[in-house]
C-alpha cells in the first residue's frame, strides 16, 4: 500500500496506524485530536464498533507499519467555508490481498451523516486504491439483505451480487479488476 491519505470530492481518508487505534480505544475525542478534526456524535459508527477496533488493534500490533493502509481508513469531511472538518466514518480492508489476490472492504458512516453519498465515496476510493496494487485482482464485500443502503453503495461502486448463503441473511458482492 503506497498511500496514507486518499481524497475524494468531499472527504479525506487517512490510513489508521497503531497510534490512531490506541487513541481511538481511549476515546473518540483523542482520535479526533490526533487527526486534527472534530468527531461527530455517534462514534464509532455501525459495525465499526469496539470489537472491530480491538481486532484492528491486534492486527496493527502483530504486523507493524507494513500493514498501514490494509485495514482501517478514517473518513473526514473536507472543511468548507466556515464549517470545520468532521470525522464521520470509517472504511477499509480486512487485510492485505490473499494468495488469490482478493481483498475485502467494509465501510460505516455515523447515523447523522448517512444518505449524503459519503459511503459511496469511501467505497470507490478504496476500490481504486486497492486496484492500484498489482497483487489485487478482486475485491469482495459482505452485507445483509436488510442493509439496503449498503447494497446500493456497492452497486454504485461497480460491485455485482454473487450469492446469498442459505443459512443466513449474508450477501456477497464482488468486483473484478478490469
Amino acid at each position: 500500500m503506497k498511500h496514507n491519505k486518499l481524497q475524494t470530492n468531499n472527504l479525506e481518508l487517512i490510513a489508521a496506524t497503531f497510534e490512531y487505534i490506541c487513541a481511538e480505544l481511549e476515546s473518540p475525542e483523542k482520535l479526533a485530536s490526533l487527526l486534527n478534526t472534530q468527531v461527530e456524535p455517534g462514534w464509532p459508527p455501525g459495525e465499526y464498533d469496539s470489537n472491530a477496533q480491538k481486532f484492528f488493534h491486534k492486527c496493527y500490533k502483530e504486523n507493524g507499519t507494513s500493514v498501514v493502509g490494509w485495514f482501517v481508513w478514517y473518513a473526514i469531511t473536507l472543511p468548507k467555508n466556515s464549517i470545520p472538518s468532521l470525522l464521520i466514518g470509517a472504511g477499509g480492508y480486512f487485510g492485505p490481498p490473499d494468495k488469490d489476490g482478493i481483498v475485502e472492504i467494509g465501510f460505516s458512516i455515523v447515523p447523522s451523516q448517512r444518505q449524503k453519498g459519503y459511503a459511496t465515496e469511501i467505497a470507490k476510493a478504496l476500490v481504486e486504491n486497492a486496484f492500484n496494487d498489482n497483487r489485487v485482482q478482486k475485491i469482495i464485500a459482505h452485507t445483509t439483505i436488510h442493509n439496503k443502503a449498503s447494497c446500493k453503495v456497492l452497486e454504485k461502486s461497480g460491485f455485482h451480487y454473487i450469492f446469498n448463503k442459505q443459512e443466513s441473511d449474508s450477501l456477497l458482492f464482488e468486483r473484478q479488476k478490469q
